[in-house]
């Protein structure tokens, strides 16, 4: 049987070979170009499905084709109010001023637009202020093209289809993400990963071209169960094929290019301000990476833990060859006898892969410290998707334009990452992740109840609880990682991050607990965000240590090696009856 160490010594080959030399910066870069669109694509909605400012179109005062979103006589034609610029929100999009039976029943369709202009103005003595209708016409905010357009989801009766597109997305992302990380631990990582972005791309270009409402909620489904499957994997790669010393590095940066790809949908909005257009330009892209088949290399410690020593040890010296590094005698000498050992086996049948990867998780639930310490991940992953999404939602209500206003939102998250980056180096993982949840704890508690009137105020606290989410998102994808077993770990990331998701489609709801009591919504988010914080104080640290490759290392994990014995034998035995490394 293939000795257990291998794939825990990867660590060590990774010492010899660089822990992140040019090889592997050259392939982390081109799993980090995926990642964009699929942050694009996993916040596309906001905007494809986005509701467009419009209002009643006013039959007495104003031509068919010849309108204005913003006119001096809306006030008299329609409830609304005016802002200090000057500029008109209607209180009901789809309601208007009834028309006053007894005064001139002049019609400016009736008329050529010149005498209209000379003869007539749009007075309040031509409504009924005191009673209001339900209009059938509208006059849009000009630019903006979204599906709302297209299929006339216009009034409250449809705002629920919209939001339902938010739903589905959702919906997907928790199909996708378990799905994926399971196949990932499977079939390997790199098939897996790719076959995510080029499903992403097709749907998404399904999505521009969909006839009607149904036809585009089915591709948005299959198109987030696409996205859902990218950033999880890449982010795996990215950690398995560097060193201890480098992981925290590689998980950030991977986030710095989600936090720019979610920058660029608004930006792309912003310029393609047509649905479709700006679909496409999100989707098409991602067609073309179909050429890492050929570019990047499968994950060197999923090989080894398949007993695929032959192909692990081809890229572990492509990859020493690339560095300019050597391998030791020792190294090859080890290598080989591995390989000698592997061959001397039969290769591994599906159903016995399966059983590999299934007989870890009976271990996991057999393990009463590694049920609590999943539970805890499992709560906490919930609390940082509920605040994340929350705040995200709320982002366009600031003041100011919606696009640039978006941008920035997603933009903050680079320094959150970088604080996230930071506290790993310096503080651990267990402290990075409990401070930055507590940060964004006392920031939404605050916001709960000293934004009144203070519009900087607000936003400073909303950026300063969004940088803390973000931060404690970024600490919580590596801590996982570095707790999960080599066999279950994608699998393990993929249960965590699809939990998660549960908990994302409750973000949208937690804004109508205001109607109860204002500050309600934000002192949930803090609330919720002091418990996860003092929780992960519970968990194990894992700062500078080898990354644990069977479930008796995973145990292992804060316990200062003092062990029970019987639980490690009967892991032992039990790997070496399943045949686990």
């Amino acid at each position: 049987m293939a000795s257990p160490v291998a794939a825990m010594d990867f660590d060590e080959i990774l010492k010899e070979i660089g822990e992140f030399g040019r090889y592997q910066r050259v392939n982390y870069l081109l799993i980090c170009l995926p990642v964009l669109f699929a942050a694009a694509n996993s916040l596309s909605y906001v905007f494809t499905a986005g509701i467009p400012k419009y209002r009643c179109h006013i039959d007495e005062c104003e031509v068919q084709d010849q309108t204005q979103y913003q006119t001096d006589w809306l006030d008299h034609a329609i409830p609304g109010t005016r802002n200090n610029h000057g500029y008109f929100t209607p209180v009901d999009m789809c309601r208007r001023y009834a028309p006053n039976s007894t005064a001139n029943n002049w019609q400016p369709w009736e008329h050529p637009e010149s005498q209209w202009k000379e003869t007539q103005e749009c007075n309040p003595s031509l409504f009924l202020t005191e009673q209001t209708q339900r209009c059938q016409q509208f006059v849009y905010e000009f630019g903006e093209y979204t599906i709302v357009q297209e299929w006339q989801l216009t009034c409250k009766e449809n705002t629920w289809k919209l939001a339902f597109v938010g739903t589905t997305h959702f919906a997907g992302l928790v199909i996708g993400t378990a799905l994926f990380g399971y196949l990932a631990d499977r079939f390997g990582r790199k098939y897996v990963f790719l076959f995510c972005t080029i499903f992403m791309g097709i749907t998404g270009i399904g999505q521009a071209l969909a006839w009607d409402y149904i036809s585009f909620l089915i591709f948005a489904l299959l198109n987030a169960v696409g996205t859902s499957g990218v950033y999880p994997l890449a982010f795996i790669i990215g950690v398995e094929m560097v060193g201890p010393r480098k992981r925290e590095m590689t998980s950030i940066v991977l986030n710095y290019f989600y936090a720019v790809g979610e920058a660029l949908v608004g930006f792309a909005a912003w310029l393609l301000t047509d649905w479709k257009h700006l679909q496409l330009a999100l989707s098409i892209p991602p067609l073309f990476f179909v050429i890492y088949v050929w570019l990047v290399p499968e994950s060197v410690r999923w090989l080894l833990a398949r007993n695929e020593h032959e192909k692990a040890g081809a890229i572990i010296r492509r990859a020493a060859h690339v560095n300019q590094r050597e391998l030791s005698l020792e190294l090859m000498a080890s290598f080989k006898q591995q390989n000698l050992n592997a061959t001397d086996k039969q290769q591994l049948s599906s159903d016995q892969e399966q059983r590999q990867i299934w007989a870890s998780v009976k271990q996991v639930f057999g393990s009463h410290s590694l049920i609590w310490r999943y539970t805890l991940l499992l709560f906490i992953w919930a609390v940082n998707a509920i605040v994340f999404y929350g705040l995200s939602l709320n982002s366009t209500n600031l003041s100011g334009n919606k696009y640039l206003n978006f941008a920035l939102v997603c933009l903050i998250e680079i320094p959150g990452y970088s604080l996230a980056w930071l506290c790993l180096r310096k503080l651990g993982r267990r402290l990075a992740l409990s401070g930055s949840l507590l940060l964004c704890a006392v920031t939404c508690a605050a916001s709960g109840y000293l934004t009144s009137g203070q519009n900087w105020l607000i936003i400073t606290l909303f950026l300063i609880g969004k940088l803390g989410i973000t931060s404690s998102f970024a600490v919580i994808y590596t801590y996982t990682a570095e707790m999960m077993p080599t066999v279950i770990r994608s699998g393990g990331v993929g249960v965590m991050s699809t939990f998660a998701r549960f908990g994302a489609m409750l973000a949208p709801f937690v804004p109508l607990l205001g109607t109860y009591y204002e500050p309600l919504p934000m002192l949930l988010f803090g609330g919720t965000s002091m418990l996860a914080g003092l929780l992960s104080l519970l968990l194990p640290e894992t700062f500078h240590k080898k990354l644990p490759d069977t479930v008796a290392d995973a145990i292992m994990l804060g316990s200062k090696m003092k062990l029970n014995n019987e639980n490690v034998n009967n892991c032992i035995d039990s790997q070496q009856n399943e045949s686990i490394i």
